[in-house]
């Protein structure tokens, strides 16, 4: 097992309840369900940072792509001239705006994003363990509530094989992706679910404070291994996001939004499998791409719920 039990089960509880409440506020976020002529049209109100993107199908597939390929351009670029601070920066407005997304959802546009700005402040500068995961929980709702209702789930599907080689790629051979990590998590700041712990001999202590992984005691006779358990931004939002555009799919067949939500649940017990299975076979200190096995969670999920 690459974590302890207790560890690895924080971080499967953190994924599960991301999934719940991202597909949650994305259906709560549905404005109204019109069928016109033979057409169920669904319409979501406007985000709290406005409109979303006017794309659809291949475009989107695009959109997003692209956004990946920037994103990974310039943290390689920051990581080179060892820029901190403008990651910090960055990743700041990041946070601040995906997460008045998604409180925008259940409040007053500018309370949502007041909240999103004070959790980013406490996020960047005063990291812990529970500010950090709260806040992951929400970005990656916030990012699915802006995003889903621009794709279906053809593209979706091609998204999902196109970043799982992308990933197999970035970990194993040009291992891009590993150090995008360790640059990250030695600034203390981290796109993922991150547990830190500190292991006594066989004990495993989880620790609070957000600390870099190469941290250990100052006295010799008391040093302790002190580690981060991390599951990547990209491993957490993908999954995500194909369960919101299948359960927008099930709406449009004429599903109710409950019903709709309750199946497109199947896809994130199957992903979430995948990734428990990933993490017990998983040997210690070593990286892994976990895209694979979130696209093969999917699929198994999407395709029970076609035989249902």
């Amino acid at each position: 097992m690459k974590h302890g039990l207790n560890v690895t089960l924080i971080i499967i509880s953190i994924f599960i309840l991301t999934q719940i409440v991202g597909l949650s506020l994305i259906n709560a976020d549905i404005k109204s369900v019109e069928q016109i002529n033979d057409t169920i049209v669904i319409e979501h109100q406007q985000t709290s940072i406005g409109d979303r993107p006017e794309t659809e199908g291949f475009g989107s597939f695009i959109y997003l792509v692209s956004a990946v390929i920037i994103g990974t351009i310039l943290v390689l670029i920051l990581m080179r001239f060892k820029k901190v601070r403008l990651w910090k920066l960055w990743f700041f407005f990041a946070v601040f705006l995906s997460v008045g997304v998604s409180l925008g959802v259940i409040m007053n546009n500018n309370l949502a994003l007041l909240l999103g700005f004070i959790l980013a402040l406490l996020k960047i500068y005063k990291p812990n363990i529970l500010v950090h995961n709260f806040t992951e929980v929400l970005m990656y709702s916030g990012i699915a509530v802006l995003l889903v209702p621009i794709f279906d789930v053809k593209w979706m599907l091609i998204l999902l094989l196109v970043i799982s080689v992308y990933d197999m790629y970035a970990v194993w051979k040009s291992k891009h992706m590993v150090k995008m990590a360790k640059f990250q998590t030695q600034s203390e700041v981290f796109a993922g679910i991150m547990i830190p712990y500190e292991k006594h001999g066989s004990k495993v202590e989880i620790k609070a404070p957000i600390k870099p992984a190469s941290m250990v005691s100052s006295k010799k006779e008391s040093k302790h291994e002190l580690k981060n358990a991390i599951l990547g931004g990209g491993d957490v939002a993908f999954p995500l996001l194909f369960a919101g555009v299948v359960m927008e799919s099930l709406i449009r067949s004429g599903l109710g939004q409950g019903i709709a939500l309750a199946q497109s649940l199947i896809i994130s017990f199957f992903v979430t499998i995948s990734i428990l299975g990933l993490f017990i076979f998983a040997k210690k200190d070593k990286f892994y791409p976990a895209m694979p096995f979130v696209t093969i969670g999917c699929l198994i999920g999407y395709g029970i719920i076609l035989i249902l």
